[in-house]
Parts: C-alpha cells; sequence; structure tokens
C-alpha cells in the first residue's frame, strides 16, 4: 500500500520539470504539494496570475521598507491572508519574522502551520529579500 495520501493534492512540480523519458510533467503530492504551494502563494503578485487577479501575496511592494514592529506586523497580516483566502488545505499556527543580518537585506519567514486533513504539524522558511540583486558581474 502506498504512503500517498490523495486528498492532500497531487499537482505539477515548480517549476515545471519535463523528462525526456517520460511523456508527462514531474508531479508532487501531499505534503510537499502543501509546500511548493505556499512557496508560490508567498512569492507571487497580485495581478500575476491572468486567469486569478486577486491570487497572491505582494510581498515586493515592501521591498526597500525600513524594518518596524509596524511593518512586521502588516507582513504577517498579509500572508495569513492569503493563506486564508488560496490554500484551505492548512490552518496558520504562527507566524514568526526575523531579520537574520541587517546588512543582508533578508527576513526570515517562518511559518509554523497544521494540514488539516491529517492534522500534522508542519512548518516552513521563506526567505525574503528586501534588496534587489547588486552582485552582477
Amino acid at each position: 500500500m502506498s504512503s500517498r495520501i490523495p486528498f492532500l493534492g497531487t499537482g505539477w512540480s515548480f517549476p515545471p520539470e519535463f523528462r525526456l523519458d517520460q511523456k508527462d510533467a514531474k508531479m508532487i503530492s501531499d505534503e510537499e504539494d502543501i509546500e511548493s504551494s505556499l512557496n508560490i502563494l508567498l512569492s507571487t503578485r497580485l495581478g500575476e496570475r491572468v486567469m486569478v487577479p486577486e491570487y497572491g501575496c505582494n510581498l515586493d511592494e515592501l521591498l526597500f521598507e525600513g524594518l518596524t514592529r509596524t511593518l512586521i506586523t502588516y507582513v504577517i497580516e498579509l500572508i495569513k491572508t492569503a493563506i486564508l483566502y488560496h490554500e484551505p488545505r492548512i490552518d496558520v499556527i504562527r507566524i514568526d519574522i526575523s531579520e537574520t543580518d541587517p546588512l543582508e537585506g533578508v527576513l526570515m519567514i517562518h511559518l509554523d502551520y497544521k494540514i488539516r486533513a491529517t492534522n500534522s504539524r508542519k512548518n516552513m522558511v521563506f526567505p525574503f529579500y528586501k534588496e534587489e540583486g547588486t552582485d552582477l558581474n
């Protein structure tokens, strides 16, 4: 018997991968599909998806903002709202945001969540880069 949990979902991996030996795209399932969905949701701008313009989180609009308690609270609410409307398979338990190094310009978003169907707790860390890449060769 397979350990696959079909009611958690199956979808294309992101970015999509196609293999020469098979005629279809690489598929992911279960908890891996949920984590991939969260990564896509947090990195998508509102309006970026043509057929679903309200999908996304708009974190990129906060680039170059000063890190204050108000901004952290706003980011947490943006993430909670996006998950509430677009990822019905999970319940958010807690979101913490930390700045690893002020000179690096990276916020680490720690997301603790519970998968509704299995009642199992998971977590993920989403790095959000506050500044554009400047080390171009």
